[in-house]
């Protein structure tokens, strides 16, 4: 370890842990800006998203009614009518509420309406980061309330779920009693009383649908809540990590508070939608490299949308092995402006492509963006900082004029002659 990340280390380490009662948030910016370490990243997140007050000995009883907020949530959220129904002997539950009721206020209605949301959270999730394994582990804290219920089972169109059978009960309750499930489901291995960590991704996705029904659930979402719930489940305090999925869920919230202008699709030509985001970042291209935006905008024709529209909307999620997006996600949650970094990380990314860009025909450009090389995340993040503060000098141009270019043939023509004239020697 070089000598300044250990100077960086000690002082996260004493904004978080040692320092005043309160935490500096300045401070703590400056000193994340470059990255966290991973021990202390957990911690710093929360602070970072404004879901943890500044002052620490706030911290345990806010805490701890936020956890007890969030498992109310899933109680009041995630239920399924027709075993309520059929448990509640003495219920007065109307006639009408029962699986084909077209009454507006009917649970069963809100159920089947749940899984349209649900078929297309669960198919998401399902797929989350396939390169590493730990999506498809088994969570060392299962939700008491939640794996009751598992979400994954209760999306019709999915292959563990075949048929249910519905009756009723000795009080004439109409209900679901019998659910027949595919042989060869992908949960086949899990143990009783458990669930794999997309399960809980899936859960806080839900919920979070449930709570905002102006914007439900866009694909994309799961790409912004995965790297949050992973860094937080990954915790070596596993007092912290337990709580992982609540802690997650409010913070993911607040994330959303933030970018949710990206995923409102009537929004999209207003200037807070992603529209007027990638027009500001063409702009940028125009302005300090006007060779490459030329080349890409005038020669190619290629359009932002082919590949700013998912680098924006989703933070770069999509761009990069999951370790590198949280390396990068550490610059952006410290920039004191939060998002403005962004255009300038993606900014970063194509000077520094530049060359290959820059003599590129159209489909290898576009293979390029929509497929960016492997990288060192830590050197674009400081490129990008080193564009916003007008330390980076500009691309020189290597466009030369019609005059050139007729004498540059003509001494090519020349040279060409003379080697001939040589060889006839």
């Amino acid at each position: 370890m070089t000598t300044r990340y250990m100077e960086r280390l000690a002082k996260i380490e004493e904004v978080l842990l040692i320092a005043n009662k309160k935490i500096d948030m300045n401070d703590l910016r400056a000193g994340c800006s470059y990255g966290v370490p991973e021990s202390l990243r957990p911690l710093a997140w929360r602070l970072l998203l404004h879901y943890l007050p500044l002052e620490r000995h706030k911290w345990q009883s806010f805490l701890a009614d936020q956890r007890n907020n969030y498992d109310q949530m899933i109680e009041q959220i995630i239920v399924e009518p027709g075993n309520i129904a059929m448990e509640q002997s003495n219920s007065q539950t109307s006639d009408s509420d029962h699986p084909l009721s077209d009454h507006p206020t009917s649970d069963w209605q809100a159920f089947f309406q749940d899984n349209k949301v649900l078929s297309q959270i669960d198919k998401d999730v399902r797929r989350l980061y396939p390169e590493i394994q730990f999506f498809q582990l088994l969570s060392k804290f299962p939700h008491p309330h939640g794996m009751k219920y598992p979400l994954s089972r209760r999306v019709i169109n999915h292959q563990e779920l075949t048929s249910q059978e519905f009756g009723a009960n000795r009080d004439g309750i109409v209900g679901c009693v019998k659910t027949n499930l595919a042989k060869g489901s992908h949960d086949e291995n899990q143990a009783p009383n458990s669930e794999f960590h997309w399960h809980i991704v899936e859960r806080i996705l839900f919920i979070y649908a449930k709570l905002n029904p102006g914007v439900q659930y866009v694909q994309g979402m799961n790409e912004l809540v995965a790297p949050i719930y992973y860094v937080f489940a990954n915790d070596t305090d596993e007092e912290w990590a337990a709580y992982a999925e609540a802690d997650t869920f409010f913070c993911f919230q607040q994330l959303m508070s933030e970018v949710k202008d990206n995923f409102i699709k009537t929004l999209d030509d207003s200037i807070c939608g992603i529209e007027s985001s990638m027009s500001a970042f063409h702009n940028m291209i125009s302005t300090f490299d006007p060779e490459l935006h030329k080349h890409l905008t005038s020669t190619l024709e290629i359009k932002p949308q082919f590949y700013a529209f998912r680098w924006l909307s989703l933070l770069l999620s999509q761009e990069f092995p999951l370790p590198d997006v949280i390396t990068l996600w550490d610059a952006l949650f410290s920039d004191p402006q939060r998002f403005a970094l962004l255009p300038y990380v993606c900014l970063s990314m194509m000077v520094l492509q530049r060359e290959s860009l820059i003599s590129g025909d159209f489909p290898f450009c576009v293979r390029l963006l929509q497929n960016y090389p492997d990288s060192d995340v830590a050197k674009i993040v400081a490129y990008a900082q080193d564009i916003r503060d007008g330390k980076a000098p500009r691309p020189a141009s290597k466009e030369v004029s019609k005059g050139s270019k007729i004498a540059k043939h003509a001494r090519q023509l020349s040279d060409t002659l003379r080697n001939l004239s040589i060889i006839k020697k």
